[in-house]
């Protein structure tokens, strides 16, 4: 089955987006996952600001200019969606969130295919089970491209995967692997991407955002 389409899966979530005050209320929108949404950029260094939850925090107030949003960003750096999904219910789900970005791609690795899928499945089915709208994102690219090596055979896997996840679970898909492929084909150079060797750059993650604010049509 192919994923929702961008325009029809959040429209109730675009709806709440667009009331005016008196008959608005605060969104909450949580993005969990690893060190690429908690904003490190060359480790040890932090730049939130410039990381993709701000960014669509920003341009989703442009776009909703009567809205309350509250982006919280439950990722930790060095973590994968085996450690994400032990802590989903206490610190995801405790926030009553109007929509869930999931993000572990570039570590899951780490924890291979397998582990990685039922890590998933249980964070997709504990939102679901809620009625709360996920996006899963596939991940941003690294330095393993430069040498194909199993590291970046493996990224490949883990990208087809999040997308059969989202296909399975008509959820959304903000398709990073893939905007990353569009900009590199037409551009040319990974590095403009990438602000450490697997930590994406200013630019890189404005590509992230826009896959995800695609999913936020204006009203």
């Amino acid at each position: 089955m192919p994923i929702p389409n961008k325009h029809e899966y959040l429209s109730s979530l675009c709806d709440t987006l667009a009331c005016r005050w008196p008959d608005n209320r605060t969104v909450h929108l949580v993005c969990h996952g690893h060190s690429v949404p908690s904003g490190y950029a060359c480790t040890p260094y932090v730049d939130s600001f410039h990381a993709y939850p701000h960014l669509m925090h920003r341009t989703l107030a442009q776009r909703f200019p009567y809205a309350v949003i509250n982006v919280i960003v439950t990722a930790i750096g060095g973590e994968n969606a085996v450690q994400g999904a032990a802590r989903f219910q206490k610190d995801v789900l405790c926030h009553q969130p109007d929509l869930v970005t999931i993000d572990y791609g570039l570590n899951d690795r780490g924890v291979g295919l397998k582990q990685a899928e039922e890590a998933w499945r249980q964070m997709i089915g504990d939102a679901l089970d809620c009625h709360i709208p996920v996006l899963l994102l596939t991940p941003s690219w690294d330095q393993t491209r430069f040498a194909q090596s199993e590291e970046w055979h493996a990224l490949e896997q883990h990208a087809q995967q999040i997308r059969r996840l989202a296909e399975e679970y008509r959820v959304g898909l903000a398709d990073s692997f893939a905007a990353y492929e569009r900009e590199v084909n037409a551009h040319g150079n990974l590095l403009n991407l990438l602000s450490h060797w697997n930590h994406p750059s200013p630019a890189g993650h404005e590509l992230i955002a826009r896959e995800l604010t695609a999913w936020f049509p204006a009203r």
